[in-house]
């Protein structure tokens, strides 16, 4: 009877785990949706293209060496196809807490989860490049982020492993619980690396330092894609419970979803309501940014809040993407659809928020974690990008940008019927 309950809760376990990676995967759509909104016409193809291109980039990278280095093991996976059912059903009866102890699942389950994790770093990337990076260097720079940076500060933070041998930050009292600084801030720290080596917009900024707004063509899509990623971050923030079988397992799921949901409309009303109070309108791409930094706000720590204190925690996420969008653009640093903000600024507000509900965690740990992270990104990101940029080039010429990038990069237009002749 008790190596059945133990079947019972392994299945359960590794389908939950499937289930919400592919809600996360699903967030590949939403990203595409968002970013194919907030860019120009002539620049959607291109921006289509990466989305799906980086996604294969990443799965093939980490599958090859990504999840080796990030949790050990053998590269290509290896191995990890095979189960010895009676080696994990002694697992089960060994452990101290029995049916309620953690997790155990199928390592290919795992594999899966940890993969469309890995693919949403580097969709943070695709948007902040958008309009003016060639297609080739983007997917160049998509090999090693995926395969080797991502992997690398993974392994410090969620893999046990010590910063260059040197300390561990789970000793320091850092806690992320599904990834708003190891997943969010550093596909930011990646963004910010680029766009500073890329440079802005042909017409973004005037001769005096005055903004130009540049529009995107598509709103409806933009606000489809961000109503994707709020749905499919059920599955990245719920899934990171990393258990449903039993009763205490199955209502802290409850609450990690509860408190995802409640973070996002709180983003969305503080977003919605500072836009209002500085441009005298309701501003709809501020809204959907509002929408992500709630999410990207309780993402390090659903867990713990308050069904209210989650609100809040989204709220001041929402607040910082409107007031930290307005001071990039004051720097000149050229971010067409916010990522930057969204996942860098507002990543790191969710890392600092952790410690105000989790006894477990440490301020300390928590700005210690958000250093290692943005240090090891930004600096190996900046490193291959300028590898990048001397061998092949990172930017489109002058007269590509202004044609658009869907032609000299992918040879067809997204609207060709609405394109002027």
């Amino acid at each position: 009877m008790q190596d059945q309950i133990f079947h019972l809760q392994y299945a359960m376990d590794t389908f939950y785990f499937l289930v919400c990676g592919a809600l996360v995967m699903w967030m590949a759509a939403g990203f595409a949706m968002l970013e194919a909104g907030l860019v120009r016409a002539k620049n959607t193809t291109e921006i289509l293209t990466k989305n799906v291109a980086l996604f294969a980039i990443s799965c093939i990278m980490y599958l090859v060496c990504g999840y080796a280095i990030m949790y050990g093991g053998e590269w290509f996976l290896t191995g990890i196809q095979d189960v010895d059912v009676a080696s994990t059903l002694t697992d089960f009866a060994g452990r101290e807490g029995g049916f309620e102890g953690g997790a155990i699942y199928s390592g290919a389950s795992d594999f899966f989860f940890q993969v469309v994790f890995v693919a949403t770093a580097m969709s943070i990337v695709s948007g902040a490049v958008a309009e003016r990076m060639k297609l080739w260097a983007f997917l160049v720079f998509a090999v090693v982020m995926t395969g080797f940076i991502y992997p690398m500060e993974g392994n410090w933070t969620w893999g046990g492993g010590s910063v260059f041998g040197m300390f561990s930050l789970g000793d320091l009292g850092f806690t992320d619980f599904a990834g708003s600084g190891i997943v969010h801030m550093a596909g930011a720290s990646a963004a910010l690396a680029g766009v500073l080596v890329l440079g802005a917009r042909k017409g973004k900024y005037g001769p005096n330092g005055e903004v130009r707004a540049i529009p995107g063509a598509n709103l409806p899509l933009a606000t489809l894609g961000t109503l994707i990623l709020w749905l499919g971050w059920f599955g990245f923030n719920g899934g990171s419970v990393l258990k449903l079988g039993d009763i205490a397992s199955a209502n802290s799921v409850a609450m990690v979803f509860l408190n995802t949901n409640a973070a996002a409309a709180g983003g969305a009303i503080g977003a919605l309501i500072l836009a209002r109070i500085l441009f005298g309108k309701a501003d709809l791409t501020m809204l959907l940014n509002g929408v992500l930094a709630g999410l990207v706000a309780i993402t390090a720590g659903p867990d713990t809040p308050s069904a209210l204190g989650a609100t809040l925690i989204g709220l001041v996420g929402g607040l910082i993407v409107v007031v930290s969008i307005l001071t990039l653009d004051k720097l000149k640093i050229d971010d067409p659809v916010g990522a930057i903000s969204v996942h860098g600024v507002v990543g790191l507000w969710g890392l600092l928020a952790v410690p105000l509900t989790n006894d477990g965690t440490t301020f300390g740990g928590q700005i210690a974690g958000a250093l290692t992270i943005f240090v090891w990104v930004f600096v190996s990101s900046l490193v291959v990008w300028l590898i990048i940029k001397a061998i092949m080039g990172v930017r489109v010429t002058e007269e590509e940008e202004y044609e658009g990038v869907d032609l000299s990069e992918c040879g067809m237009e997204a609207y060709p019927e609405f394109s002027k002749k």
